[in-house]
This record gives structure tokens, sequence and C-alpha cells, in this order.
């Protein structure tokens, strides 16, 4: 679906209308990646810069595919084998194939998925974002940011069942905080305010390749919120205190990968894992 105010052009491309409030004279990561997964919620600024970061390092591409990937097999396991039906979805991004709580309410149709972001395209699309919501569960949307885990909580509780367990999700979006003890704060705040048996989803780009290096610093240099490739003993703290699900902290590609497939997943450099509370 085009931009909010938009009609698409004969190319099937979303013509250059712009929402109020958004900026098209420098890439937004969000409708970067959206073009990387091979959406329209994205201007010329970022297909341009888009192209000219995956030509630097192609493995983008097929990274930002397989987080969807990703995000489908842990919410199946979560909502089917952890039998969890609320879902706290921080730093949703905008629309895809798969959204969360088309994930979840595919296997469990009462399941509650509250989504949180504050780009401002993100916004403009979140009507989007929450149809198909099946008749016996919810799905909302909440504006806000993630360095207020607090208020974060204290409107979830509005949508989700704080009595049962419930999914935390920060997906590929914690690298866009730029000190790393801030981001070890709101993801250990966050579960802090949730019952035990919660559990936290999360994966990041990490530095383990000099292609991601290079093209993370040059992406940088197009103006937009820089993004902070981390180590994977970096990304790994961030679940101190909670309980891995096996296979563990690994290259999200190789997160439970369908072996129907056919031969070993391809590494990415993206680490993912999904850990309980105790």
């Amino acid at each position: 679906m085009p931009p909010s105010g938009a009609t698409p052009d004969a190319s099937g491309k979303p013509a250059e209308n712009v929402p109020t409030g958004l900026r098209t004279d420098i890439p937004s990561p969000a409708r970067t990646w959206n073009y990387w997964l091979g959406g329209k919620d994205n201007y010329e600024i970022d297909r341009e810069v888009g192209d000219a970061i995956a030509a630097l390092n192609p493995d983008l591409i097929p990274l930002a595919r397989k987080s969807r990937g990703f995000l489908n097999r842990v919410v199946t396991y979560l909502a089917a084998e952890a039998g969890i039906r609320n879902f706290l979805d921080i730093g949703a991004g905008l629309p895809a194939e798969s959204n969360t709580h088309e994930v979840a309410q595919r296997v469990g149709p009462d399941a509650r998925v509250l989504y949180v972001d504050n780009d401002p395209m993100v916004l403009a699309q979140a009507r989007v974002l929450m149809r198909g919501t099946t008749q016996e569960g919810t799905t909302a949307f909440l504006d806000a940011d993630y360095h207020d885990p607090q208020r974060i909580l204290a409107e979830a509780a509005n949508v989700l069942n704080f009595d049962e367990p419930i999914a935390v999700m920060f997906m590929g979006v914690m690298g866009f905080c730029q000190e790393y003890q801030t981001a070890k704060r709101i993801v250990s705040d966050t579960m802090v305010g949730v019952p035990s048996g919660s559990h936290l989803v999360l994966w990041d780009c990490t530095d383990t390749s000099e292609l991601a290096r290079n093209s993370t610093d040059k992406y940088a240099e197009s103006g937009t919120l820089p993004y902070i490739l981390r180590s994977v003993e970096q990304l790994d703290a961030l679940f101190d205190g909670l309980e891995k699900v096996d296979p563990g902290l690994v290259s999200i590609s190789q997160w439970r990968p369908d072996r129907t497939q056919g031969g070993e997943p391809a590494h990415v450099d993206g680490y993912g894992a999904v850990a309980r509370k105790p």
C-alpha cells in the first residue's frame, strides 16, 4: 500500500506526495527497510540510499527478508508451544508480510497484540498494520518511544492482560539506541514490568563482518539516525537474568529454521534469541 495521501504511479511505486510531518530529504530507517523487503512505503531518497548501501553490502536484502522469517518462527513458537496470548511489539516498523498479530492470531485467534512505534510513516500506516485482526483477538497501536518503558508498560495494561505472560519483542531496533548501557536499561526495565513466564524476543544487526561495518558507516553518512552495530557478546548480555530457549543466541537464519527447505541456512549478520523470564 502506498504512503498515506499518495497514489501509486504506473510503475507501482508510490507517488511522492508526502504526509504532513514526514521528511523526504533524508532516508528513514523504517522506509529503507521497507524498500529492502520489497514494500512500497518508501520515497525516492530511501530507494536511492537503499540501493547504494545494498551495493556495498549485498547481504543486507537477504538479512531483511530473513528477519521476517525469524519473526514468523518465533511468534509461532511463542503462540503454539509457549502458549503466549499477549504480544508487545516495540519498534514495530511498517506493515509487511506476516505481521506479528497475523502470525499470533493464526495460532491463537484470541491473541492480544500491541504495536509500539513513533516513526511518522509507521504512525500514518498504523491502521494498515492492524488490519486482519480476528474477531476474538485484539490489535492496537501506541505512539511511544522505547526510551520510556514505564509509559509503554502503563499504556500496555489497557490492551494486554498482565495477569498472563507477555512476549516482549525488540526486532532489529535496539541498534538505534546510541548508548549501549541505555539499551540494556530499556530492555531490563521493560522485562521487570512483565509477569513471570513472559518472554523476551530480541534480534539486532551485529558487527560480525567487514561488509556489515562498512555499509553501516556509509548509511550513517546519509544524515539518517545512525544504527550502532554491536557484538554478539553485547547482545547476549541483554538477556541477563533470563532463560534462553534452545538454540540460544544465534544468527537469525539459524534459529529453528525450516529444515524442509534443505541444506543449512546461510549465516547473516543479525543475531537473536528467545528467552523466558523465571
